[in-house]
């Protein structure tokens, strides 16, 4: 049944924006956090996503009929931390600097918006197959 492979496509892409945004959430509300468990300022996350055959639901194996995703790892980014001038912070260095995440609040606004378009479609792409089984239905009676 390609439709229904087709919508179990669309729901593991909804899965996958959903992780996207939030972890786009938790970076943008950690953009400030200069201490974390270990002492360290917050490093960015990104989600890891890979690609991974539908099976046909009528038991049929070893024959894709889609392809859809999943998160395979969540990550950190490497990225040197920000540093600031703020003598008076409590993480402050000998010459007064503060180790900031190194989060660009932008850039996660940018990644959130896009993965908030991506669920969109996903969304839509399965309405629209709900749709056309529903249609394919009505003609049937």
């Amino acid at each position: 049944m390609p439709l229904s492979s087709a919508i179990a496509a669309s729901a593991s892409a909804l899965d996958a924006q959903r992780a996207r945004i939030e972890v786009a959430v938790s970076n943008i509300a950690n953009a400030e956090s200069t201490r974390g468990p270990d002492g360290t300022p917050y490093r960015r996350r990104d989600v890891v996503l890979q690609s991974e055959p539908i099976s046909p639901f009528d038991g049929e194996l070893g024959r894709a009929e889609a392809i859809g995703v999943r998160v395979n790892d969540i990550v950190e980014d490497q990225a040197e931390f920000r540093r600031r001038y703020e003598p008076g912070h409590p993480d402050a260095d000998a010459e007064g600097f503060v180790a900031m995440p190194n989060v660009d609040v932008p850039e996660e606004m940018v990644d959130m918006l896009g993965a908030t378009r991506a669920y969109q479609a996903n969304l839509t792409a399965i309405n629209l197959i709900r749709d056309t089984i529903q249609r394919a239905l009505e003609l049937g009676r």
